[in-house]
């Protein structure tokens, strides 16, 4: 398999990931405990800023 498709296939899954995580966050979150509700904004985040570096490799290499 190429980078640029290993890479394209990487940041699908970490995009729908993104998604579920975000889905989670917006639908349960007022019940959620607010340790755990944190620790789901922390990880949102977290995806949000490697999809972003993972668009930055995958620009590069076209």
């Amino acid at each position: 398999m190429s980078l640029q498709n290993e890479l394209n296939t990487i940041t699908s899954s970490m995009s729908e990931l993104s998604v579920r995580i975000t889905a989670l966050v917006e639908l349960e979150g007022a019940s959620m405990q607010s340790e755990v509700y944190s620790e789901l904004v922390a990880a949102e985040r977290s995806i949000g800023t490697l999809l972003r570096r993972l668009t930055r490799v995958a620009t590069r290499i076209q």
